[in-house]
């Protein structure tokens, strides 16, 4: 599904009401399903107050809030930056409905609301232009302070009021948003990644009267954009069929990373699991690993070639490498005919000896940003999706390019962006995890672009459903907590429930 400019958001609304959508059938089937998509994202009530300016973006949150209040038992306030006598005529019909007496006349203080307290901006919506000025501006800051001081949480309707729809600049006084809920289609300038500061984690809210057609140059990963990954097991399914995974990883320095990776796939879906790891690392490595998953030494990553699997992850928690295991590691590379995964210290080791020339179609390659820069130094000062974009016209490997909007593409196809995750996943090992993940879809027969973008999603879900838990936090949360929530991530992919 193409991601819109503000010239092509409008032309699709205006389609839809020429084929017979009036404007407050639109608001009231924009806010409903907002309503809905809040209210899972968000699984434990509370109150949410509703930040409105008086255009239609202030109809559409207040159609969300009459959802969230009357199906989902939540408590609901409003802010207003105008006397609702200026709300535009829709906007007024819509605050009619809700039944609210006022809106808050002081801004709230955090001791008088029970439960979690969401902020939902709905301010302004696509069609502003420029910072935002006064009263909204104050209403802005007001939401910021809260979201510093008093532990709340912002969701934005369609985009953070005063961010630039077309471009992500992030002007002035913009809302900074934990999650932002795209109404109908992805807004290009929303995926670039200079704005993730102000959208938080992305959703996408499904409206088929506003839907775009054909692909565009950055698309989406979202459930809603991707069939892959939602098939079920036929009954008589088996574990040759879930697909065989071998991974090479691990080290006497960073025996957690292999123990990760392999969890990774074992949660991923695979139906066996071979980690192999150097000898003298066996004994620590196979004492920390899951019993499900089956531990070999080995002396040289070639030995590999003499097992059977469907897809291969290489590099993790290897640490630097020479003589025997590094030439074994770059021929292991260059000759598996296999889909592999290479991460960590295995693209190390390809940008330290030159040997990039090795990269094949059946490669995928996930670095982070350091590794990424290792492997095109003379890349590093384009953004990054032109720098993404030109490592992928420059090798024939599918790249998916971690980072708070991790992205993934190969030549010749858009760029997909991931729309979930939070900052909790600043910690070791969650690049070790989502490797493994991505191993598993590989070795279920499913494409290199759809396993990269499947495992990504899955990854940052797990991460945000964790949080929803009372005992995590974004201070405490660890790679092994995400491992834990997987499966849950899997069925909300599934379900098209996020």
């Amino acid at each position: 599904m193409a991601s819109v400019t503000l010239a092509e958001t409008l032309a699709i609304e205006a389609a839809a009401v020429a084929n017979g959508w009036s404007e407050g059938q639109l608001i009231d089937l924009a806010g409903g399903k907002l309503g809905e998509a809040l209210a899972r994202y968000f699984p434990q009530p509370g109150t949410v107050i509703g930040y409105l300016g008086k255009g239609h973006n202030a109809g559409d949150t207040l159609v969300a809030l009459r959802v969230l209040r009357d199906r989902f038992g939540w408590q609901v306030a409003v802010r207003a930056a105008y006397p609702v006598s200026e709300f535009a005529p829709l906007a007024l019909e819509k605050w009619d409905v809700l039944g609210i007496r006022m809106p808050m006349d002081r801004p709230p203080r955090r001791q008088d609301f029970p439960g979690p307290l969401i902020l939902l901006d709905g301010l302004v919506g696509t069609g502003a232009g420029g910072p935002l000025r006064s009263p909204l501006v104050g209403l802005a800051a007001e939401m910021a302070r809260l979201r510093d001081l008093a532990g709340a949480r912002v969701a934005a309707v369609d985009l953070p009021s005063g961010i630039a729809a077309d471009t992500g600049e992030i002007l002035p006084g913009t809302v900074i948003a934990d999650i932002t809920f795209m109404l109908g289609n992805a807004k290009r300038g929303l995926l670039i990644a200079h704005a993730a500061a102000a959208t938080g984690a992305l959703a996408l809210v499904a409206l088929d009267p506003l839907t775009a057609s054909g692909r565009s140059e950055m698309e989406l990963i979202s459930p809603q954009n991707l069939d892959c990954g939602k098939r079920p097991r036929p009954f008589d399914f088996h574990k040759g069929q879930a697909g065989r995974v071998a991974i090479l990883a691990g080290s006497e320095a960073y025996t957690g990373a292999a123990v990760l990776a392999a969890s990774g796939a074992l949660r991923g879906g695979a139906g066996l699991v071979t980690l192999f790891v150097p000898h003298e690392a066996w004994a620590t490595i196979s004492a920390k690993c899951p019993p499900e998953i089956i531990v070999r030494g080995i002396a040289d990553p070639r030995e590999l070639a003499e097992t059977h699997f469907d897809a291969l992850v290489v590099g993790c928690g290897m640490g630097e490498m020479a003589g025997g295991m590094a030439e074994g590691l770059l021929d292991l590379i260059s000759t598996a005919a296999q889909p592999t995964v290479i991460d960590a210290d295995a693209l190390n080791l390809i940008a330290s000896s030159g040997k990039i020339s090795i990269l094949r179609a059946n490669h995928l390659l996930t670095p982070h940003p350091g590794e990424f820069a290792r492997l095109a130094p003379d890349l590093h000062d384009l953004s990054r999706e032109d720098a993404a974009r030109r490592l992928a016209d420059r090798v024939p490997a599918t790249l998916l390019l971690k980072g708070s909007r991790t992205l993934v593409t190969c030549k010749g196809l858009p760029l997909w962006c991931n729309s979930t995750g939070t900052p909790a996943m600043a910690s070791a090992g969650q690049g070790d995890l989502l490797a493994g993940v991505i191993g598993a879809r590989l070795a279920s027969g499913e494409s290199l672009m759809d396993a990269a973008a499947l495992g990504a999603w899955t990854c940052g879900r797990a991460a945000e459903i964790a949080l929803n838990e009372r005992h995590l936090s974004e201070e405490s949360l660890v790679a092994s907590d995400v491992l834990h929530f997987l499966g849950a991530a899997f069925q909300d992919w599934k379900a098209s429930a996020r």
